[in-house]
């Protein structure tokens, strides 16, 4: 099942995100797609404040990997770099470790994401409007979204 969240204002998306941080726990991973200029930086940015986070958060580019200190550690990949990469790059002391892992673009790498997982499309509608459709892969993310969406 996908859920979907329409936001038609910057604040509106900052919520959404705040909210879905305060949600997650230890091993949690959530991908992020959309085009660019969809919202997944800004998203990501009140999905950090939801856990905590106060340091400025902005996209790992160029060094595909920021780590951040909130109620639980948190990593922010950007893996739009990695396009064609087939390389393994540890993700698993990522993934399995103590933090939250979100990842925007990540299905350029699909073959190394975990199988449970919470998948986010960002959809740009106009200036301020987003959807979010948003697909749990597992148990644990199917009850997130439960009581994300309540």
């Amino acid at each position: 099942m996908t859920y979907i969240k329409q936001v038609s204002s910057l604040e509106e998306t900052e919520q959404f995100g705040q909210r879905l941080g305060s949600l997650v726990q230890a091993q949690d991973v959530i991908t992020l797609e959309g085009d660019l200029g969809a919202g997944k930086t800004t998203f990501t940015k009140s999905f950090a404040k939801g856990l905590g986070i106060e340091r400025n958060v902005n996209s790992p580019t160029f060094t595909i990997l920021k780590q951040y200190e909130g109620r639980l550690p948190f990593n922010h990949l950007d893996v739009y770099r990695l396009a064609g990469s087939e390389e393994d790059l540890g993700w698993d002391e990522l993934f399995y470790g103590d933090a939250v892992t979100v990842i925007e673009w990540a299905k350029l790498i699909e073959y190394d994401l975990p199988n449970d997982r919470l998948q986010i499309e960002v959809f740009y509608e106009d200036e301020f409007a987003r959807r979010f459709e948003v697909t749990p892969k597992g148990e644990r993310y199917e009850r997130l979204c439960k009581e994300l969406f309540e």
